[in-house]
This record gives structure tokens, sequence and C-alpha cells, in this order.
């Protein structure tokens, strides 16, 4: 270990310490004892002519060959001195510079990556706040609408965090070709699932929205259809940017995102107003304004990987070999994913179930909380970054792995904190910009304290449900989701049952949220798990399983 950097010894009382050591053992250095019997020796002193031919003597008898040794000897002890002086004391001198340096790496990477998951959220608040100054009606059709086009897409979330951990494992190995080849893959799966949900819309869209929203409302039914039918035409263009977006931040490039966030956002925009407002063509309007945003950002996110060096538009079809490991590493995703977008879907189904006020007012907060929520997950695609390299890697270190997960969870506690006071105060004080009817007005404001406890706790539950992926413990991740989404609807079902309404909904989301967060903290803080266990073939071994 070097130490570059000069320090005076009384700066630091742990470096006083290492100063007394250095001036001991200088002491005890073996020449400088033979010359100091030498000098103290009454007869060598009787016989010498001068004090320089004394010292010259004293110099010749000791052999170059031995003092070489030693000195080599004398230079290992005090180099361990320093190695030990530095693990046990001047890894905590600086241990809040490093927690300050892995706080600001994060926050460079996750901010731009925002843009990965806020894109469909964002298009679908710029569709209510539009859509809810013309017609309550087609402001509750947006509920189940929204729920098909945008929830739905997160079953495919397993195509991102596929390809984020294919990209970047052989980027380690420095194969651009297996890059390009597994791209090429996923992009194929990407652009086959697109069509596949393609064709269910067309075919069950009516039926999936009649589900939700109930046959007595046929209003809202045929709305929601229309909306659900145009959206559907992106569903290829939209997995396909998925898994661009995905491949980016593999390659840690999260300013793409950022770049496909503003075009769309300004596409979706300028298309609402114009469509909506000036030419007045509706939930229709809004629709198509949604739509050609997501097929630029896909066009966006597809040209920065041909920017890179990758061919974006090139795409293969994989192996049963390759589907298998896909499917290894994305099933336990899959039935994350599943278990959250289910409940969410109960959350609308139960709130249609009232009156239309009350629909559209849910409508209104699930988009202002998605929109919200979305903020946390890039601090779970950061732990998937970064963790593996800390808990597997040739330089593996737990205690760096436990420092970043406490850089995350922070960042995740200020961002829940912030997020959930500016979601908030958005409907309180400014509840018209999203409806001018005095119910539905009425009902957001029902719902406010149970919005505010489930956003702000929602950043460090990504955070921690990312450690876990990164770690591999996918068995633990997917059977917890399913227990809690059960226990979940069966508090969603008692609490509609005895009239609660809406409220009962968003406190059976804050039971959801909440249940995520401690039994995930509870499983990072075992003595025995990921973080903490020093059994590194164990740890190989899990990840060589899966």
């Amino acid at each position: 270990m070097n130490l570059k950097t000069p320090f005076h010894h009384s700066c630091h009382p742990n470096l006083q310490i290492l100063n007394r050591k250095f001036n001991r053992n200088l002491i005890v250095h073996k020449p400088t004892l033979r010359l100091l019997k030498l000098t103290n020796n009454p007869i060598f002193i009787s016989n010498c002519i001068s004090p320089s031919n004394e010292i010259t003597e004293a110099i010749a008898e000791i052999s170059p060959i031995e003092e070489e040794k030693e000195e080599k000897v004398f230079v290992v002890e005090q180099t361990q001195l320093f190695e030990e002086i530095s693990d046990n004391n001047i890894e905590e001198f600086s241990e809040n510079d490093s927690l300050w340096s892995q706080t600001m790496e994060i926050a460079k990477f996750s901010g731009p990556a925002v843009g990965l998951w806020i894109c469909g959220p964002l298009m679908s608040l710029i569709d209510t706040a539009v859509i809810g100054q013309g017609s309550s009606i087609e402001l509750a059709a947006l509920g189940p609408g929204t729920v098909f086009c945008d929830y739905t897409s997160y079953v495919f979330m397993f195509l991102s965090i596929a390809t984020s951990n294919m990209v970047a494992t052989s980027l380690a190995r420095q194969d651009k070709s297996e890059v390009q080849h597994q791209i090429s893959i996923l992009l194929f799966i990407g652009l086959a699932s697109g069509f596949l949900m393609l064709f269910f819309t067309r075919l069950y869209g009516p039926w999936a929205l009649t589900a939700f929203a109930g046959a007595k409302n046929a209003e809202i039914i045929t709305a929601g259809n229309t909306y659900v039918q145009i959206r559907g035409l992106a569903w290829p263009a939209v997995l396909i940017g998925w898994v661009a977006q995905s491949a980016s931040l593999g390659m840690k490039d999260s300013w793409g995102p950022l770049k496909a966030l503003a075009a769309a956002t300004a596409i979706n925009g300028i298309g609402d107003i114009v469509l909506c407002r000036f030419l007045g063509c509706g939930i229709a309007g809004a629709a198509w304004a949604t739509m050609a945003s997501q097929v630029v950002a896909a066009y966006m996110m597809v040209a920065a990987l041909t920017n890179k060096g990758y061919n974006g538009f090139a795409i293969s079809i994989p192996s049963p070999a390759e589907l298998l490991q896909i499917f290894t590493l994305a099933a336990p995703v899959f039935v994350t994913m599943m278990s959250k977008v289910a409940f969410y879907s109960l959350l609308v189904y139960f709130a249609t179930s009232t009156s239309t006020q009350t629909v559209a007012a849910h409508q209104v907060m699930m988009q202002l909380y998605g929109m919200c929520s979305v903020f946390g997950e890039p601090l779970s695609q950061t732990a998937q970054s970064f963790m593996p390299e800390r808990i597997y890697g040739a330089n593996r270190n737990l205690a760096k792995a436990r420092t970043l997960l406490k850089s995350l969870v922070i960042i995740g506690a200020l961002s829940g904190l912030i997020l959930g006071s500016i979601g908030t105060s958005i409907p309180w004080l400014f509840p018209k910009l999203f409806s001018p009817d005095p119910e539905v007005i009425r009902e957001m404001h029902k719902v406010l304290i149970p919005f505010f406890l489930a956003l702000c706790i929602t950043p460090s539950t990504h955070s921690l449900e990312g450690t876990l992926l990164a770690g591999r413990d996918l068995k633990f991740i997917s059977m917890s989701m399913s227990v809690i989404f059960g226990l979940g609807t069966l508090l969603l079902l008692l609490l509609s049952k005895s009239g609660y309404g809406l409220a009962g909904c968003w406190f059976a989301l804050v039971a959801f949220q909440w249940s995520r967060f401690s039994i995930a903290l509870r499983r990072l803080t075992l003595p025995n798990g990921i973080l903490y266990s020093e059994d590194a073939t164990h740890q190989l071994g899990k990840l060589k399983s899966v």
C-alpha cells in the first residue's frame, strides 16, 4: 500500500501512534545497535585516531550484504505497519468522504436514468390533465385505459432486467460481439412481445375494460376502448425502446433515456394541446399524441445504440438455450412485477365500483402516484449495476456493499419525503389542474394522507429490492411479493366491503408498500444475509445456479 500524500504527525491521533511506532523501530534497527556498541567500547575509542576514523571503521565492519537484507526487512516491517494502521484507522477516518462520493456517483448515474421509467406515466399524466378540463366521463375512462396500457407494460419489466444484466456481464468480459448478439436476440423478443400485445389489445381490449369498469359503465368502456386501441399501436415500439434503454444502462449510459424523455414529453404535450384543446379530438387526440411520443422515444434509444458502435436495428432469433437463460433471470422478476401490477389493478377495480366522480379522483391520484414513484426506480437500477462487483467480484468487499446500500437508502428516504410533499401539495393546492368538478376535488382530498404515506417509502423500497436482485436472492423476492400480494388483496377486500370507499383502497396501498420495505430490510440485515455472509463459495454457488 502506497501512501503518497504527506501527513503531519499531529493531524490525527492515529498518525501520532504511527509516528511513535515508526521511531521506535528506527531505534532498534540492528546495524545502528552494532554501531552504538562499537562506539561505546573503551578499547575501540582508545585506538581511534579521530572521530571520523572511528565512524569509518565501524561502518566498514558491517557487511554490505547483511545490511541490505536488514534494510529490506525493515522496509517490509514499516510497510506492514502502515497497512495495519491504514486498514484499522485511516479507512475509518475517510468513511464520511466515501459515503459522500458514493452518493454523488449514485446521483450522477440514477438522475438521467429516470427517463427509463418516467415516459409512460408522464404521458398518461399529461393526458389526464388535458382530458380533465373537458369531460369527467373521459377522465374516468382514462383510469382503466391507462391501467391497461401502462401497468400491463410493467409485466415486461423482465426484458429490462435481463437486458441490463446480460449486457453488463458481456461488457465485463470485453466481448463486443457477444453484446451485439444479446442485444439482437432481446430486440427480437421485445418486438415479438410487442406484436403479441398489439393483437391482444385488438381482440380483448373491450373485454378487459368491461372487467375493470363493469358492464353498467357503458360510456366509460366506449371512451376507454378508443384510448386503448390507439395507444396499442405503439406496443412494438414501446418494448423495443425498453430493451434499447436497458442496454444503454448496462453500458453505464444514462443520458440516452433523458434525451428520449425530453423529446417524448415535448411531442406529447404539444400534441395534446393541439389535438384536444384546439381540434376538439378529446380522448382520441390524447391517445394519438401519446402513441407518437412513444414511437419517437423508442427510435431515439435504438439510434443511441447505433452511435455506440452497435447495430440497434439488427434482430436475431434466440436459440432454446438462450431462451432458457433469459427465462431463468426473468421468471422471478416477472412474478414480482405481476404481483405489483395485479395489486394496482385491483385498486382501480375496487375504485370503479363506486361513483364516476370517485373513479375520476382515483385516476388523478394514481397518475400522480405513478409519476412520482418512478423516481425511485433508478435506485433499483443503480443497485443492480454496482452491487454485483462488491458482492461477487474479484475484489469482493461486503463493507463497501453495505456502505453503498446505506447511500441508496438515504437518497431514497430524502427522495421519498420530497416527492411525497410535492405530490401531495399539487392536488391539495391546485386540484383544478385536473378537474373543475367539486365532487372530484372532494374525493381527491380524502386520500391525501395515505397518498403521502405510500409515496414517501417507495424509493427506499426500490433500493432494497434492487439490492436483493443484485444479490440474486430471486426466490425470496418472488415468494415474499406473492405473500404480500395475497395479504394485501384480503385487506383491500375487507376495507372495500366495510364501506371505507376510496380511502380504504389507499390505506391498503400504504400497508402493501410498508410491508415490502420492512421485509426487504429485514432480509438484508440478517447476519447470514448476502451483505454479511463471508462465505464467498456459497454466494458464488448461488450465482452459478441462477
